[in-house]
């Protein structure tokens, strides 16, 4: 095990750093993963301004890639769909309706000029032997846009991922522009799909942004779908609406697929539903809306980096000018030695320096000759004479000499020192070079890039604010079960899946429930209704003990777990006397126990002397001795339900609960009150 430990730990560091750094994560240089570098290198070397058939660009790069056809074919087929890079013929695949692409030998392809004018250049351009040593392939392009924002990339590593959302070509290269100027950029994503986007949470590409389909609305009946959200498609938007109307979150009476070279998803409404009603629904329950998370991570130097979108894209302009420069001082180079040639060509020939070597009789003597024959004009020289200026110059044949135009040479001589003069004027004005370079791509292809995807701040639609209430769920009072699946009950109310419905028994339990099928509810329930889950229900409680000893409290109920119990009162052998809704202020009159030389029989207590405590808190002693009835009184102190004025003997026990009449009751009540123990005129929440 200690010789095996080692070996799988470097085996394995060399495999995670394989995958990161040569195949899921794109390098910030040029913004491209491995295979995609390859295929655009691969059809630059093959380019002829014809088509070629995607199978043979496949063939070709496999001499670069070494992980197969199928990882190239994929690939090639989402860069093409980019629309950026490479130019399609044939069907590659439509990422609208999610079709796949034809066969390789079927679909051709060549590079755009949008490529061409920008993502090459072979003398700037840093080559390595590919895997095999036969080929060479270049460590990075040299890209002159901001191609890691362009396309938006995911890839999955060993340990890491990586998913950059793709953004607008015209912006980003306006956003550049605002760099160089020392302004301040704000650049958001935009998506082939188009659709409507909320980028309040995008935090410069370390947040989320929230994508909706476009929905037109035509009358009151039909809705059509003529944009979807990025990373969805048509047939995944529509059976995710299939779904949420099989599921009745959802009413619709069909939908119709009309999509072609554009989106247009019908959806026809039954009667009774209106579209401002449906739409909602459709944003809260289907694919009409989706977030994407945005997790920039990149290679940079050989390590993988997480840089927000501003970094990416102040590198990628620092970049860029660097880029500019090194094309400038290569031309400058070639025109310098243009002009050097033309130079040493106008003396060899027009002062007649050719006549000195015939004379010559070894190929030394020729060699010194020309160089003493130049010598008295190294003033005009662009830089030193060398041998292979000498070789070049003794390689003038005859008849160039002959036909020499002295006028021409002069003319090539200023048009080249004029060249020279421009490109040292662009090297001194390098940041407005660059911006003249940015500009000019704006210009030349602004009608062909433009915004998709509108910007547009929406609120979240919370579910539960636009669910149906179509689930009908009832309580039986004789078998205590409550649910949908309970259909004898009297006791019926229609809720939707969200909804929540508050139980509390006599013997002072309670608990929350949704709308299950059927569950069965223990105790004698006293108080059943739907539950505000937002602001919860505040009640005001007067219960007896197991000692006959009255307690009283305010409590607001609004905490809970779902089908959790609960208890308002510890004593198990309590019972609960009254249960009023709210904030109570009514007085009630305590009936005492009988007992011997008992003089006094009665007293009263002000509820509006309660204050709000946590439901599992005992309360407030009413009186220290033991109650026999407990009465509600109205504001004016006469008893406000003379029926519930019974007598009750010392001898009455606690087991006796208040149960829900049999006749049909009232609707569900806000509020309510108890009375004797026995329930003997007890007036129902119900």
């Amino acid at each position: 095990m200690s010789t095996l430990e080692p070996l799988m730990e470097r085996n394995f560091l060399e495999y995670a750093s394989y995958v990161i750094v040569d195949r899921a994560i794109p390098d910030l240089r040029d913004g491209c993963k491995p295979v995609q570098r390859r295929i655009l290198q691969t059809l630059y070397n093959m380019d002829d301004g014809k088509f070629h058939k995607v199978a043979n660009v496949i063939g070709e790069t496999m001499k670069l890639h070494p992980h197969g056809d199928a990882s190239i074919g994929d690939a090639l087929v989402v860069l093409a769909n980019k629309d950026y890079f490479i130019e399609k013929q044939g069907n590659f695949g439509n990422i609208i309706t999610g079709h796949p692409a034809a066969a390789a030998r079927y679909i051709e392809c060549r590079l755009t000029n949008l490529a061409k004018d920008t993502l090459f250049n072979k003398e700037l351009t840093q080559f390595q032997d590919s895997y095999d040593g036969r080929k060479k392939e270049p460590v990075f392009l040299p890209v002159k846009l901001p191609v890691l924002l362009m396309l938006g990339i995911e890839g999955i590593a060993v340990g890491m991922s990586t998913k950059i959302l793709p953004h607008n070509l015209i912006e980003l290269l306006q956003a550049q522009i605002n760099i160089l100027n020392y302004e301040p950029i704000q650049i958001y994503p935009d998506f082939p799909t188009g659709g409507i986007v909320d980028v309040s949470e995008y935090e410069e590409g370390r947040g989320k942004v929230r994508i909706r389909a476009r929905l037109e609305s035509d009358g009151d009946k039909r809705i059509v779908i003529t944009e979807i959200p990025f990373s969805t498609t048509t047939e995944s938007l529509i059976a995710s609406i299939e779904s949420a109307s099989q599921k009745k979150k959802i009413k619709i009476a069909s939908i119709n697929d009309f999509t072609s070279e554009k989106v247009e998803i019908e959806i026809l409404l039954p009667r009774g539903v209106h579209t401002d009603e449906v739409i909602p629904q459709l944003y809260a329950y289907t694919s009409c809306e989706v977030s994407l998370t945005s997790n920039i991570v990149t290679i940079k130097d050989g390590h993988p980096i997480n840089p927000s979108v501003n970094e990416v894209l102040r590198f990628l302009t620092d970049k860029l000018r660097d880029q500019i420069c090194a094309e400038l001082e290569l031309e400058l180079t070639k025109l310098q030695n243009k002009q050097h040639w033309l130079t040493l060509e106008q003396i060899f020939i027009e002062k007649r320096v050719y006549k000195r070597i015939e004379e010559a009789t070894t190929e030394s003597q020729v060699v010194s000759e020309v160089y003493e024959g130049m010598k008295p004009y190294s003033k005009y020289f662009v830089r030193a004479l060398v041998d292979d200026d000498i070789e070049k110059l003794l390689e003038i044949r005859i008849r160039r000499i002959s036909k020499y135009d002295i006028k021409k040479n002069r003319k090539q001589l200023q048009e080249v020192q004029a060249a020279i003069e421009e490109v040292n004027a662009k090297l001194g004005s390098l940041t407005q070079t660059t911006i003249g370079f940015l500009k000019d791509l704006i210009n030349k292809y602004k009608d062909e890039y433009p915004r998709r995807t509108e910007i547009q701040s929406f609120d979240t639609i919370e579910k539960k604010d636009v669910a149906r209430q179509n689930i009908r769920v009832g309580y039986d009072a004789e078998t205590g079960f409550f649910g949908s699946e309970v259909k004898e009950s009297e006791y019926i109310i229609t809720m939707s899946e969200y909804d929540r419905v508050l139980f509390i028994s006599k013997d002072g339990t309670y608990r929350i429930v949704g709308p299950e099928e059927k569950i069965l509810i223990p105790g004698k329930v006293m108080y059943w209704e739907p539950f505000d889950t937002e602001h919860g229900k505040k009640f005001t409680v007067v219960y007896r003990d197991s000692s006959r000893i009255a307690w009283a409290k305010k409590v607001h109920i609004h905490k809970f777990i779902k089908d959790r119990e609960y208890e308002l009162i510890k004593d198990k052998a309590g019972k609960i006397d009254l249960l009023l809704p709210g904030d109570a202020t009514n007085i009630i009159k305590l009936h005492f126990a009988p007992a011997k030389r008992q003089r006094v029989k009665e007293a009263e207590f002000d509820l509006s002397e309660l204050e709000f405590i946590g439901p599992a808190s005992k309360g407030r002693r009413v009186h220290p001795k033991p109650i026999n009835r407990i009465q509600k009184l109205r504001a004016d102190n006469e008893p406000e339900d003379e029926s519930s004025e019974a007598a009750e003997t010392e001898n009455d026990t606690m087991s006796k609960g208040v149960s829900i009449p049999a006749s049909k009751p009232t609707p569900p009540s806000t509020g309510g009150s108890g009375g004797s123990e026995d329930g003997g005129g007890q007036r129902s929440l119900f």
